[in-house]
């Protein structure tokens, strides 16, 4: 891939999914079970159905989700009424392919870096450059500080959202439920350092949002099951 192709390709992701709030109802539509309503995805993210709408439609404009046909549990039939419209994710790969770049690997050779530099010390410098992190994240989008514990923990696992991590609140369990990480390998083969910096991210905005609580991560022993941090 040239130079061109390149940056063609990288500028039409940013145009797309360079908006915080498009990625993550992105992310959340993906990690859906079923198909969801432009109605549904305003009250995840506390915006207005016609702002939900916008961003779902420019979503399938660009490719990333497609309209499907009334959810299957939907009445059919005469009197039915006007069916509702569902969005899902299509097959469309969310990649660049970055010219003689791998970000994977620096990553994972970074990892490698700090064990070896400060093997005693490398969990807690990582959750301190996280927390450090989370508070610059907070500030940057404008995360308010947040009235009641539940209200805060919604609008951190948003905030994750965000940035690439696929974050959903269960307040009634006090915990973070993570079913994607941004981090990929690196966070596999090196958790003891990525789920700290994890933690530390978590800390950081749980403190922007004025929400109590000391964030543990655990993480996911498989690929298929999810990381949780508890709070």
């Amino acid at each position: 891939m040239d130079t061109a192709q390149f940056d063609q390709q990288l500028g039409d992701l940013a145009a797309t999914l360079g908006d915080a709030t498009r990625r993550g109802i992105y992310i959340t539509v993906r990690e859906s079970v079923d198909p969801v309503t432009a109605t549904q995805i305003a009250g995840l993210f506390d915006i207005h159905s016609n702002v939900a709408r916008h961003h779902l439609d420019r979503l399938v404009a660009d490719g990333y989700l497609q309209v499907t046909r009334r959810h299957r549990s939907e009445r059919r039939g005469p009197g039915a009424g006007r069916p509702a419209k569902y969005y899902e994710t299509t097959a469309k790969e969310i990649s660049v392919q970055f010219p003689l770049r791998r970000y994977d690997l620096l990553a994972e050779l970074l990892a490698r870096i700090v064990e070896r530099i400060a093997p005693d010390t490398a969990a807690a410098m990582a959750e301190e450059i996280g927390r450090e992190y989370g508070r610059e994240l907070a500030a940057e989008v404008g995360l308010a500080k947040e009235d009641g514990f539940e209200t805060a923990v919604h609008a951190v696992a948003k905030v994750m959202m965000g940035v690439g991590f696929g974050s959903e609140a269960d307040v009634s369990e006090r915990v973070i439920v993570t079913r994607f990480c941004p981090f990929g390998e690196a966070a596999a083969n090196h958790p003891e350092i990525v789920c700290k910096l994890d933690q530390g991210i978590v800390a950081g905005l749980l403190e922007s949002a004025n929400a109590s609580g000391t964030p543990v991560v655990t993480p996911r022993l498989h690929i298929d099951q999810d990381c949780l941090t508890e709070i």
